[in-house]
């Protein structure tokens, strides 16, 4: 039962790895600052939250105890590589970062026309 269980992790921690792995060469090779954000942020978010759980289910399925520091890195990792790259697309967007000339549509753009209009 726990070889099932140990082979189980390790093939998590390498479809960890190899989504980390994706999202490098998405960082590389995606057209402008907002795309390269989004891989950065989403695949590789996953990529370390998938090999961090494993790593901490393992320590408890071997060894018997939650290891409290692989816990606070999941929570951390979780919580801000989101909100990171969503602020660092915001920020380029305002400071006029253009998108992608084949990007399907500016969601911002109607969305500051309308603020604007209601400051006046």
């Amino acid at each position: 039962m726990k070889e099932n269980l140990e082979v189980i992790l390790a093939f998590i921690i390498v479809l960890g790895a190899l989504i980390s792995l994706i999202s490098a060469i998405g960082v590389i090779r995606l057209p402008d600052v907002y795309t390269r954000n989004h891989a950065a942020s989403k695949g590789a978010t996953l990529g370390i939250l998938l090999i961090l759980s494993c790593a901490f289910l393992f320590f408890w399925v071997e060894d018997g105890y939650m290891n409290a520091r692989l816990l606070l890195g999941i929570i951390f990792v979780f919580l801000t590589a989101p909100v990171a790259g969503h602020l660092i697309s915001r920020a380029a967007y305002y400071s006029g970062v253009p998108l992608w000339e084949k990007s399907g549509q500016d969601a911002l753009k109607t969305k500051n026309k309308q603020g604007k209009q209601k400051q006046r």
